[in-house]
């Protein structure tokens, strides 16, 4: 288990190891839902509160199941399988208190299942042998960092609809660019935070 301090593994999951634009996991709704700013503060929280809650869960079923029975080799399958089961109470529990967001957010809820970015949040927490407390601070911090870069994405997609961009970088080209960008300025973070 490595000695990090679940705070600064907290800040560095939202800042300097985001795991959307130090990694580039989960790009794929990343991109497509940020188009507007309701459905991505919606998308936000939920890949949030499911980030958070799978990584909680797999580390104990790491812990007391896959590692207690000898199951390793099932490790992804069941990591899956808890991911799955947290998006499908998460998706019931939108529609019934959030129907118009559950409309916006389409296709894109049941999809967090496959979200690359929660999978690979729970198999960093795994391989980096993380415990339970840091867990649960990189499994937030990871989700508010994910939250963050889409709610900022989209804010800025917004800006630059109106804004003149040449005809070959619009669409697609000139929100590559402004990743690249959001990446850059949020891996400046880096050295703020002393690590001993």
């Amino acid at each position: 288990m490595p000695n990090i301090n679940p705070f600064v593994l907290f800040f560095a999951s939202i800042f300097t190891s985001n795991i959307l634009l130090s990694n580039f996991l989960g790009m794929c709704s990343f991109i497509s839902i940020s188009k507007s700013l309701k459905s991505s503060n919606g998308l936000g929280m939920a890949v949030t509160m499911v980030m958070t809650i799978a990584t909680v869960l797999n580390w104990i079923v790491e812990k007391y199941i896959i590692v207690s029975f000898n199951i390793e080799y099932l490790r992804y399958i069941v990591y899956i399988v808890v991911i799955a089961s947290v998006v499908q109470i998460l998706e019931m529990v939108i529609d019934r208190v959030s129907p118009n967001l559950y409309i916006s957010l389409g296709i894109f809820l049941p999809l967090i299942t496959v979200n690359c970015a929660i999978l690979g949040v729970v198999l960093f927490m795994q391989l980096r042998n993380y415990s339970l407390i840091q867990s649960v601070f990189f499994g937030l911090g990871s989700g508010i960092g994910w939250w963050l870069a889409i709610v900022l994405l989209a804010a800025i997609r917004i800006k630059v609809d109106k804004a003149p961009v040449p005809a070959p970088l619009k669409g697609v080209g000139i929100t590559l660019i402004t990743i690249g960008i959001m990446a850059m300025a949020f891996i400046g973070f880096a050295g703020m935070i002393n690590v001993q």
